[in-house]
């Protein structure tokens, strides 16, 4: 299936302003002789004369003060990783189970967070789980997702080639070869379904074919990547699978972080304390509507809050010398990306929250653009008027269950 046409047809899906790898071509470079460029790799693929290219490597910072490592494929193995890609989403669809939502096709993390507060919002969940495994991307065991492979993909030369590019090797930005038996690298076209392969029969499986009918009560699970919650209404399950948690992950090589690995009461009836939960930058917590009934509430997590701050404060710093056309034509991208994220009903508080410090640090940034103070108060909200500055939206309206109605 890895024909010269089709790999043309997957070079659409690259994006072509992402960084370069080892062999420093571009993706401009590589499209001026894009159809020699194909034919040639798959000349080298059909030959059994293919060669995986070393990942670079490159750091972002986490929340944490940590950095993140991310490998950068050749931009060759990029266009052969996009078809393998494909060709794994199209065996493993109708293999992931619907408790799976990263790294899919049409689905995402506004699908996990829809589906978990569907779940959660009727109360019939009393102990949430809440789980972290240890460097995942880097823990992957290679002998173990190729044998996961194997189970579904009868093609040797199919799964070999996965192989060389497990085997590869990583470029460090010290210039060493790093080379290890465990990992694939974040930011590879192909790692993302790899992943989502290895947690589909590690956890997710697992879970549906011997959690659930082992449990006494309810048991509900929402997985994205590698971030994912467990819901029960029986205490002693929740125990039992916290206790087996990290046994099972052992088998597959994989370690929780049991500073971040806990249960948690969280149940519409406890008046004793306030509980909550994080997932995909929301925070969970039972509450009251204006209507005085007991609601699950969804807010932005006061982190993410603060890091979505400080982003556009740094961003506002390296960018305010554009024209203001420019300028404002890109800050309402960014505003109305934010809002069609968080814009969800009982977020308006912190989308609120966002805005104000949006317009504090533009206004701060904007008077600094010469030795003199360029705009009041009054200058600068004149100034957003005239360029209709994007302000904070509900993108879904609550129904009248989350109403309290």
């Amino acid at each position: 299936m890895l024909t010269v046409s089709f790999l043309l047809w997957c070079w659409t899906f690259i994006n072509k302003k992402a960084a370069s790898g080892v062999d420093n071509i571009s993706a401009k470079e590589y499209e001026v002789e894009l159809l020699a460029n194909v034919e040639d790799l798959v000349e080298q693929l059909k030959g059994n004369r293919y060669k995986a290219k070393l990942v670079q490597r490159q750091y972002i910072p986490k929340d944490n003060g940590k950095l993140r490592p991310l490998g950068i494929p050749a931009t060759s193995d990029k266009v052969l990783q996009t078809g393998v890609k494909i060709i794994l989403e199209s065996i493993y669809e109708q293999d992931f189970r619907s408790c799976s939502y990263g790294y899919r096709p049409r689905i995402g993390a506004t699908n996990a967070l829809e589906d978990l507060y569907k779940e959660l919002r009727n109360g019939q969940y009393h102990y949430i789980v809440e789980a972290d495994i240890k460097g995942y991307f880097d823990n992957i065991d290679h002998e173990i997702l190729l044998n996961m492979l194997n189970q579904r993909i009868d093609d040797k030369s199919f799964i070999r080639l996965i192989r060389k590019w497990l085997k590869a090797g990583i470029l460090d930005t010290d210039d060493k070869i790093i080379c290890s038996a465990t990992g694939t690298p974040q930011g590879g076209i192909v790692s993302p379904v790899l992943a989502n392969i290895y947690l589909h029969y590690a956890l997710d499986t697992w879970f549906e074919q011997v959690v659930k009918p082992q449990s006494v009560g309810k048991a509900y699970l929402c997985r994205y990547a590698d971030d994912f919650v467990c819901a029960f209404s029986n205490e002693f399950d929740a125990q039992r699978f916290y206790n087996e948690l990290g046994k099972r992950l052992a088998m597959f090589n994989l370690q929780l972080a049991e500073d971040k690995t806990h249960i948690i009461r969280f149940s519409r009836f406890q008046k004793t304390e306030k509980t909550h939960f994080e997932f995909l930058g929301f925070e969970f917590r039972w509450g009251k509507s204006r209507f005085g009934k007991t609601v699950l509430k969804r807010r932005t997590s006061p982190k993410k809050l603060r890091k979505a701050i400080v982003n556009y404060a740094k961003w506002c710093k390296e960018n305010c010398h554009k024209r203001a056309s420019i300028l404002f034509r890109e800050i309402n991208s960014k505003l109305r990306g934010y809002y069609n994220y968080y814009g969800l009903a009982g977020n308006s508080k912190a989308l609120g929250s966002f805005f104000y410090w949006a317009k504090v640090n533009l206004l701060k940034w904007l008077n600094r653009r010469s030795q003199r103070r360029s705009y009041t108060w009054q200058a600068f909200n004149d100034l957003i008027k005239y360029f209709n500055l994007a302000k904070p939206r509900i993108i879904r309206r609550p129904t009248q269950l989350e109403l309290g109605l």
